[in-house]
């Protein structure tokens, strides 16, 4: 691909991002993405500070590699891994004041640490949130997992959850943790009822 052409990985992609309403095994390959970590309920003032320091240096990176270089991409969707820390985290019965959590963005392969580093002083030499420096290149190792649309409020992925596990068990096979979600909605616009999310669990035996 040209540095003229506009990348979408998740067009580029489309087989790690199947979105159905039944349950698909997915292989995935080792993934780069920009991530920061954190505790505490999704929508609290953490969880909200994080996303707005993440998006900041997606962002920036992406815009600072368009001018400097020439090279365009589109900024992916936010995903969030939970319960990375606590293996045994029940996201049902836990309260989500405990919960970990890992908010991520995708980003290209050829984005390096120095341009990470370049968009970190950038950002804080604007004055913006110190959370910024928290944001690291992570690699997200998964291999084989079961994803599948969930429609609706967060609050109600159990049903979807179940379905999944049963397809799984079907093939022998048991949802590992931790838990993946990839917002395909946002919450800020688009009401509870309608909501996308791919879930997407790893599996194991």
């Amino acid at each position: 691909m040209s540095k003229d052409e506009k990348i979408d990985l998740f067009k580029a992609h489309k087989d790690q991002y199947i979105a159905r309403r039944k349950p698909v095994f997915v292989e995935l390959p080792p993934i780069p993405y920009l991530s920061i970590h954190g505790k505490g309920g999704p929508g609290g003032e953490d969880f909200e500070r994080c996303i707005s320091a993440l998006y900041g240096m997606a962002f920036t990176i992406k815009m600072r590699r368009k001018f400097g270089q020439g090279q365009d991409y589109v900024v992916c969707k936010l995903e969030g891994i939970y319960g990375e820390k606590n293996p045994k985290m029940d996201l049902i019965s836990l309260p989500k004041e405990e919960w970990d959590w890992r908010l991520m963005i995708r980003v290209p392969e050829f984005i390096t640490q120095e341009e990470r580093d370049e968009a970190e002083a950038a950002l804080l030499d604007k004055g913006k949130d110190p959370a910024v420096k928290e944001v690291r290149i992570e690699v997200v190792e998964e291999g084989r997992c079961v994803q599948m649309l969930h429609l609706g409020p967060y609050e109600e992925e159990g049903r979807t959850l179940e379905v999944m596990a049963g397809f799984a068990a079907e093939e022998g096979l048991a949802l590992a943790k931790p838990h993946h979600e990839i917002y395909l909605s946002d919450p800020r616009r688009v009401p509870p009822e309608r909501l996308k999310t791919i879930l997407r669990r790893r599996v194991e035996g």
